[in-house]
């Protein structure tokens, strides 16, 4: 069966705060594949980004020269622990297709849990972890499953899980109706706005990785970004 991969992401950030201390950026594996790596900073706005875009700068160069996710996630605590003294952490997601080894690679430091949908049978990664940038010894926890067509990976920030929608609820009436990565990922904040009446309480960031049936059969690679601008 053809199959093709497709990212969908959705962000905003805390009410009344003009810039998201989430940091979300996606780049393709030198040995095939593409990694989407999500960062949520410690507190809110403008502090927040700072230590989000400094884990996430780090996971992504690391990344495009090929090291393993395991690895990157590691040197990204490091990095910050060293940078910030310790005194500031950061929750560091990354989902990874890796067409070497033909998995989906979920790599978590966070206490949110990943949420995979394979089959038709929903899997909950929960295993405990710990945020980076604090305690000396911390590493990621990573799971691998097969690259198979009708997959969703979920993974998102905390702000989702205190708008207090039934993210596992909303995750299995949607995917039965087989959408698009991108199509869940806006369902599933809209429902969190729509919770918290337009006024979320954290900032809120949803990332889909979706392997589906192509419906196009040719080699065209497509990428596509809508950026909200204020006057």
């Amino acid at each position: 069966m053809a199959m093709e991969v497709q990212i969908g992401a959705a962000k905003v950030a805390k009410y009344a705060t003009q810039e998201s201390g989430d940091t979300l950026e996606i780049i393709e594996r030198p040995h095939g594949g593409l990694s989407a790596v999500l960062v949520d900073g410690q507190r809110s706005g403008r502090s927040a980004k700072i230590i989000s875009n400094i884990v996430a700068r780090k996971a992504i160069s690391l990344l495009g020269e090929g090291v393993r996710d395991g690895a990157v996630a590691r040197a990204a605590h490091d990095y910050l622990r060293t940078h910030r003294g310790g005194r500031v952490s950061a929750e560091l997601q990354v989902v990874s297709v890796d067409l070497q080894t033909e998995t989906l690679v979920i790599s978590r430091n966070t206490q949110c849990p990943a949420l995979i949908v394979q089959e038709g049978a929903l899997r909950v990664f929960d295993v405990p972890s710990q945020p980076i940038g604090i305690y000396a010894k911390t590493k990621p926890v990573i799971v691998e499953i097969p690259l198979k067509a009708h997959t969703y990976v979920l993974v998102f920030t905390d702000g989702l899980l205190h708008s207090g929608v039934d993210v596992q609820g909303i995750l299995i009436e949607r995917v039965q109706e087989g959408p698009s990565a991108q199509s869940l990922a806006d369902a599933l904040l809209s429902q969190a706005l729509e919770a918290e009446k337009g006024r979320p309480k954290d900032d809120i960031s949803v990332l889909v990785v979706a392997v589906l049936p192509a419906k196009v059969r040719d080699r065209v690679r497509r990428f596509s970004v809508r950026f909200p601008l204020y006057s």
